[in-house]
C-alpha cells in the first residue's frame, strides 16, 4: 500500500473527471487522476459537440487555444425514410456568439488537451490503469485499488462513465435499466476541408450539427447524427438499448445502411473511415440519476446520469463540466472544514440544484418518457412528412386537388386525434 495520502483521487479522465481534478489542483490540493485508457479520451466517442458556456466560465476563451474543430453555425433536423429526407435547416450567426457558442470536437484530441491543462495545474495523471475497487473503512470511502496499488485520499470523485461499476459497488445504483441508456456506433470519416465546406455550405471554421429521426434507427427510439470537423465528419447512430432487440437490424447494420442512404452517401463520398467506436450513452435524464454523495465520495458527469436528449438537441458535455465545478466547490468547502462526511458533502447536491444542471433535468424530466411511448415519431411521422411533400412537389400532369385535401389524406393515415394527442404530450413534456 502506498504511504502517500492525497487530497483527492479522481477516477476517469473524461471531461467531468479532468475538470474536477483541474479545479482542485488550481486551489493547491494534491490530486491524482486515474484513467483506464492509454490516454485521456482514448475510450470516448460521445457525440462530438460541446456547448461552451460552462467550460468558458472556468477557462475563458478556451476555444482560442483548445483543439476544437468547427464553430457550429448551422443546425439541421431531418425526418428520414428509406428513400426520402425532410429537413429543417437553420443558419444563424447568433449560434456562434461567444458565450452561447458550441463547437464540434474530437474527444480523443480534446480530452488530451484538457488533461495537459490539468497536469499544468498540478494534477498527477496515471493512464492505462483500471480501478478495480474502492477502499472502504467504517462506511467511508478512503481511496481506490488501482492495479496492484492502493491509493488513499480524503475524497474520491467517480467520473468513470455511464456504466459506473464503482457507483454500483457502493450501492448508489443498481444495474442499468435498458430503457435508460442508448447504444451508439460512430465513424470518423476523413475528407478534405474544402470538400466539407462545399458540401455543407460552411465558411472558414463554421460547421454543421445535423440530427436525424426515423430510418437511421430503423424506426425505433433513437436516430442518427452528423457533425462536421475540420477535415473529417463524425457520423453515427444511437438507439435505446431496450429497443435493440425489437428489430431485425443490429446497430452496426443501422450505421452501414445510414451511410448508404441517398441523402447521406453523397455527403461522405470518397471519404476514408479512420475511426470506428461504440459506446453507451445516458438517455433518461432525471429518471436515471443515482445517489451521488456518500462519505468521502462524489459522483459526476455521465456516471451521475447528467445527460439529456431533447430530440432536436443532445447535451451532456456542458452538464459534465458544470457537475465537476459543483463537485470541486463542495470538496474545497469540505477541505476547509476537514469534514468529508456525507452530511457535509451534501452541499454538492445543493450546488447542483442551484445550477442549470438540475433545473434543466427537472424541466425536461418527462421528455425521455414521451419519446419512449411515442414510436410514431420514429416511423409514421417521417413517412407522413415524406409522402405529403412528394404529393406537393411531384407533378404528374393530372388535375391538382386542393392542398387542404392532400394534407388531410396523409393526416388521416395516422389519425388527427393521434396527432393532436402526441402534440399535446410533447408540448407538456417540454
Amino acid at each position: 500500500m502506498s504511504e502517500d495520502k492525497f487530497d483527492a483521487i479522481v477516477v476517469g479522465g473524461g471531461i467531468a473527471g479532468t475538470v474536477a481534478a483541474y479545479l482542485l489542483a488550481k486551489e493547491g490540493l494534491e490530486v491524482i487522476l486515474v484513467e483506464r485508457g492509454n490516454y485521456a479520451g482514448s475510450k470516448n466517442m460521445t457525440g462530438g459537440r460541446i456547448y461552451s458556456h460552462s467550460l468558458g466560465k472556468i477557462m475563458p476563451d478556451f476555444a482560442r487555444e483548445a483543439p476544437v474543430e468547427r464553430r457550429i453555425t448551422r443546425e439541421k433536423i431531418s425526418l428520414m425514410t428509406d428513400e426520402s429526407n425532410v429537413t429543417l435547416d437553420f443558419y444563424s450567426s447568433k449560434l456562434g456568439v461567444q458565450g452561447s457558442d458550441s463547437y464540434s470536437i474530437l474527444r480523443g484530441v480534446f480530452d488530451q488537451w484538457l488533461a495537459e491543462k490539468a497536469e499544468e495545474a498540478g494534477v498527477q495523471i496515471i493512464p492505462g490503469i483500471r480501478v478495480d475497487d474502492l477502499i472502504i473503512r467504517e462506511g467511508k470511502v478512503c481511496g481506490v485499488v488501482a492495479g496492484e496499488d492502493e491509493l488513499e485520499a480524503n475524497i474520491t470523485i467517480l467520473a468513470d462513465g455511464v456504466n459506473s461499476l464503482l457507483a454500483q459497488k457502493l450501492g448508489f445504483r443498481g444495474e442499468l435499466a435498458a430503457h435508460h441508456v442508448a447504444v451508439g456506433a460512430k465513424e470518423i470519416i476523413e475528407l478534405p476541408p474544402q470538400v466539407i465546406e462545399d458540401r455543407f455550405n460552411c465558411n472558414g471554421n463554421e460547421g454543421t450539427a445535423w440530427l436525424f429521426a426515423g430510418y437511421p434507427s430503423d424506426g425505433r427510439v433513437g436516430g442518427g447524427f452528423l457533425y462536421t470537423n475540420k477535415s473529417s465528419i463524425s457520423l453515427g447512430v444511437v438507439t435505446t438499448l431496450s429497443d435493440v432487440i425489437k428489430g431485425s437490424k443490429t446497430v452496426p447494420q443501422m450505421l452501414e445502411d445510414f451511410k448508404q442512404h441517398p441523402a447521406v452517401q453523397p455527403l461522405i463520398k470518397d471519404g476514408k473511415m479512420i475511426e470506428y467506436s461504440g459506446h453507451l450513452v445516458p438517455e433518461a435524464g432525471l429518471a436515471m440519476i443515482p445517489k451521488i454523495v456518500g462519505n468521502g465520495v462524489l459522483v459526476v458527469g455521465d456516471a451521475a446520469g447528467f445527460c439529456i436528449n431533447l430530440g432536436y438537441m443532445v447535451r451532456g458535455m456542458d452538464f459534465a463540466v458544470a457537475s465537476a465545478e459543483c463537485a470541486a466547490k463542495a470538496v474545497l468547502k469540505a477541505k476547509e472544514a476537514q469534514d468529508f462526511s456525507e452530511g457535509y458533502l451534501h452541499c454538492y447536491q445543493g450546488l447542483l440544484e442551484q445550477s442549470f444542471v438540475m433545473q434543466d433535468l427537472k424541466r425536461y424530466k418527462d421528455f425521455p418518457h414521451f419519446l419512449e411511448e411515442t414510436p410514431r415519431i420514429f416511423n409514421e411521422y417521417p413517412k407522413m412528412a415524406a409522402d405529403l411533400l412528394a404529393d406537393m412537389f411531384v407533378v404528374k400532369g393530372e388535375p391538382a386537388q386542393p392542398l387542404r385535401k392532400t394534407i388531410m389524406q396523409h393526416v388521416n393515415k395516422i389519425g388527427l386525434l393521434n396527432i393532436i394527442k402526441d402534440g399535446w404530450k410533447g408540448v407538456r413534456s417540454l
